[in-house]
């Protein structure tokens, strides 16, 4: 009886903190069970263009009477705007001030998201009231809800309706994530779901850091580049602009390194990192990937769930597969989707994907470098080092055979033996002999798979 008491007397003396009353006096003389309400559920993880959408149009179409979050203390579910319509003396819904999260989108500073929103509005002196909070349903988040109630009129019904028009069309305009490399975070729980996004910064690859074969290049050039530059011409001409490729070779030969300069190459394009193990997650990726558009989806390692079906070992690996196909099919034939697959094991991968048209329109090989090529990594790798050309020419005569990434680590070995020796010299061939036999003969057999090394030890003990 005590309880009850004070909360009696807790609303009688704090009314202008009661959302009821704050509601009533807002739309009086209509009363609030007359009210036209309009709702939204949005996806999780647009939250933040969400919010930013939600207050750009609040500060230029409505004129703000109170902003404030909402406190009731038997809630579990959340509040939802028909629960503020309900007169409650034992348990009655507060303005109280709003919580914030801070998320980062990839800039300096971090965005302000609320967490539960509720503005009383007027649009020219029509009342409104918006809502924004997160969609539950027996604790789990499922989207990010925005109500908004008006007049049950004519009036009230346009404003409605030309709010969510104009949401919906911010949305689609917000740079929060567009343009950038992101991948979802996932929940530390068995359900698997996402819990935000995450915005990586990619080392920037110039072209010329880009060594492949001419013939590969050439490809890479007409198949991503050219075919991003005539994508309008193809879509007036009603062609598809979707497209697959398949990026394949061994270890360490610059698929990723080359991923890495496209996404910086073609500017504007929302760039999304998706692991094998986050297959899972691939129809979030995919409603992100077609909001962000135009958009690059990378499937890494893909033929840990795009194998061939008869090496399967459970019905979940091919629910996966079926999933990956699905959505590369479903694709509407205007979508400006690029998906770049990268395997290591091309003779791996199920025949379903590898082989029908429309999942892969492209392979690009990405081979071991030839001599040409292994000169120019050494360059590239070697730049800040003191290398004679005599060096350079008898390093590329022995790293026959091995890829890039074993080239990268090479120079770095190279100038640590050069810097123990005497680092007030130039760089020997000695310097490159210790790199070469602590990399490829003290690490043992293993140690050369890691390094991406495919040689014959018997001809480099010479």
């Amino acid at each position: 009886m005590f309880i009850f008491s004070a909360r009696r007397k807790y609303k009688i003396e704090n009314n202008d903190l009661d959302i009821h009353a704050l509601q009533t006096k807002h739309f009086h003389p209509t009363t609030l069970q007359d009210l036209h309400i309009h709702e939204r559920i949005f996806p999780f993880n647009i939250r933040a263009d969400l919010q930013v959408a939600v207050n750009q149009l609040i500060s230029t179409d409505f004129e703000l009477i109170h902003f404030c979050g909402l406190r009731k203390e038997y809630c579990h579910e959340g509040i939802r705007f028909v629960d503020t319509i309900v007169e409650s003396i034992n348990d009655p819904i507060l303005s109280v001030p709003p919580q914030y999260e801070e998320i980062d989108i990839g800039g300096d500073s971090f965005l302000k998201i609320v967490k539960d929103g509720f503005w009383i509005l007027k649009q020219s002196e029509n009342p409104v009231v918006i809502l924004l909070h997160q969609a539950t349903s027996y604790g789990q988040c499922n989207g990010i809800r925005v109500e908004i109630a008006t007049l049950n009129n004519e009036i009230g019904t346009k404003i409605s309706e030309s709010f969510f028009k104009a949401l919906e069309k911010a949305i689609e305009k917000s740079n929060c994530y567009r343009g950038k490399i992101l991948s979802l975070e996932v929940k530390d729980q068995y359900r698997g779901e996402s819990s935000g996004i995450a915005v990586h910064k990619l080392k920037e690859v110039d072209r010329s850091e880009v060594i492949l074969s001419e013939s590969t290049l050439e490809l890479l050039d007409r198949n991503v580049m050219r075919f991003m530059e005539h994508r309008p011409k193809l879509a007036k001409l009603g062609l598809d602009t979707k497209k697959g490729l398949l990026f394949y070779g061994p270890p360490g030969t610059g698929k990723t390194h080359t991923i890495h300069y496209i996404s910086g190459a073609l500017e504007g394009h929302t760039t999304f990192i998706i692991t094998a193990e986050q297959i899972g997650l691939l129809g979030e990726y995919m409603t992100l990937a077609r909001l962000l558009q135009p958009s690059i989806v990378v499937i890494e390692d893909v033929d840990l769930i795009a194998k061939d079906r008869t090496t399967m070992q459970s019905s979940c690996e091919e629910v996966y597969l079926n999933k990956l196909l699905n959505e590369m099919d479903g694709l509407k034939q205007d979508s400006e989707i690029l998906f770049i697959l990268t395997t290591n094991r091309p003779e791996a991968l199920e025949s379903a994907l590898a082989s029908r048209p429309g999942r892969i329109d492209q392979a690009i090989e990405f081979p071991l470098p030839d001599e040409k090529g292994r000169e120019k990594l050494i360059h590239l790798y070697s730049r800040n080092l003191e290398l004679c050309e005599s060096v350079i020419k008898a390093t590329v005569s022995k790293t026959e055979n091995m890829s890039a990434s074993f080239i990268k680590e090479l120079m770095r070995r190279t100038a640590q033996f050069h810097l123990e020796r005497d680092e007030s010299s130039p760089i020997e061939m000695a310097d490159v002999d210790n790199a070469l036999n602590e990399l490829l003969f003290a690490g043992g057999s293993l140690n050369q798979k890691l390094l991406g090394a495919h040689i014959d030890n018997s001809n480099m003990q010479d």
